[in-house]
């Protein structure tokens, strides 16, 4: 079982924000599928859509409990499905990046990102494959404010 967790945060004034970036890749991918199952529950406080394809069984996640929160969602839903950190991709936004590129890294630190790094604080590791989202940055504006303006 493999499982791809977008970062983001809950509700309807962070939907098209920079920061939620893993949000919109996570529905993308829905949009993809047709059978999916949906469950959402306190346990994991995410919303935790269950695909198979070509017979690999996959979980697509979107935590719901902020952003720099997330590492109880995936520590939570590795040990119930019993999912090796291999098998766990992380998708985020960068600042660094161009808007619209992106980059795969494993094993390197958080760059600032409060949300990679409470990740990698409560699975104890930064061996985690992610894919950054280029969301770039405008220096005029506070970092806090850019990442949650709507696009």
């Amino acid at each position: 079982m493999k499982m791809i967790v977008g970062l983001g945060n809950p509700g309807s004034i962070f939907e098209s924000t920079p920061h939620n970036v893993g949000f919109m890749m996570i529905d993308y991918f829905l949009k993809q599928f047709k059978e999916q199952t949906l469950f959402s529950t306190k346990e994991f406080k995410s919303l935790v859509y269950m695909l198979k394809i070509d017979k690999e069984e996959l979980i697509l996640v979107k935590p719901q409990n902020y952003m720099n929160l997330s590492g109880f969602a995936i520590k939570t839903l590795m040990k119930h499905y019993d999912i090796k950190i291999q098998n766990i991709l992380i998708i985020l936004d960068d600042i660094y990046l161009k808007t619209g590129s992106f980059k795969l890294k494993n094993n390197s630190g958080h760059g600032g990102h409060n949300g990679l790094k409470n990740i990698i604080h409560v699975l104890d590791t930064k061996n985690i494959k992610r894919l950054k989202i280029g969301v770039g940055y405008d220096a005029n504006i506070s970092l806090e404010k850019y990442v949650l303006t709507p696009l």
